[in-house]
């Protein structure tokens, strides 16, 4: 595990949420995601409300959660029946749903409101680690089905205003998300692939010493980054990371390297 010091007053946080419901589950292997995830709420200062993209939501048009009170999806499959008990009564937010989509509209971007939908568990998951009270109102934001790095950091800059203030926005994805892999015959072995992608991710997230038109620059060329498309066969698990970087346009503040499934993986605080 690599810590830097972390942040009172994030304004955002990419995490690794693990494999589906496995990290709230007791499974060892996420032993460390939690730990980590749970020194990070004791560490910074208590949100008023949470904005979550979700790796597990693409829309054609940025799409924002508007119920007063979101039901849960079981959005994964072949697990233990407690699974799909799982719950996570947190209220939403329609008030906040209706700023951010302000934001994106007057930023260019087309937005709209989905009533009905309810949280995933990009949502749940992390934030009944976190947050398990369940009283903090939360909203999600989709992800765009275009998978365009731009239009993300685009999406991250057209709420960098609502960020702060008491409102983390948690962009939830995983820096590697190879299924193959984690589940592979010499799953527990050294990965030098995902070991060097981690270290190019971290690197280009939290450097100082990068200016922020070559920081943005290899976020949007990420598929050049080494064993890229190794790490992500495809890239939803990473592009809620390009969201909160357009929100802070700036070196994270902090970074944990930590291991998930027997994987390297990283979580960035801005």
């Amino acid at each position: 595990m690599t810590r830097k010091g972390l942040p009172s007053q994030p304004v955002a946080l990419f995490l690794s949420h693990g494999g589906g419901p496995l990290p709230v589950l007791g499974d060892p292997s996420h032993a460390e995601m939690v730990r980590e995830l749970r020194s990070i709420a004791a560490s910074i200062e208590r949100p008023r409300a949470i904005v979550v993209v979700s790796a597990h939501w693409e829309a054609r048009v940025a799409t924002i959660t508007g119920a007063a009170r979101p039901g849960i999806i079981h959005d994964y499959y072949g697990f233990p029946p407690e699974s799909y008990e799982i719950r996570y009564p947190a209220p939403g937010d329609p008030d906040l749903a209706d700023r951010v989509k302000a934001a994106l509209r007057a930023h260019g971007s087309e937005a709209a409101l989905d009533t009905e939908r309810g949280f995933d568990h990009g949502l749940y998951i992390p934030l009944k680690i976190m947050y398990p009270e369940a009283d903090i109102p939360c909203i999600q934001l989709s992800l765009l089905d275009s998978l365009d790095p731009a239009a993300h950091v685009a999406l991250g800059e057209a709420i960098s205003g609502i960020a702060g203030d008491g409102v983390l926005v948690i962009g939830s994805g995983f820096s590697f998300h190879n299924l193959k892999a984690f589940f592979s015959s010499d799953a527990a072995l050294p990965d030098e692939k995902n070991e060097a992608f981690e270290r190019w991710l971290i690197d280009t997230c939290s450097n100082p010493d990068l200016d922020e038109a070559e920081r943005t620059s290899r976020l949007l060329a990420w598929e050049s980054a080494p064993h890229a498309r190794y790490c992500h066969p495809r890239e939803e698990h990473l592009l809620p990371l390009h969201v909160c970087y357009g929100i802070a346009k700036r070196a994270a503040v902090a970074v944990v390297a930590l291991s998930i499934l027997g994987k390297r993986a990283s979580l960035y605080l801005w």
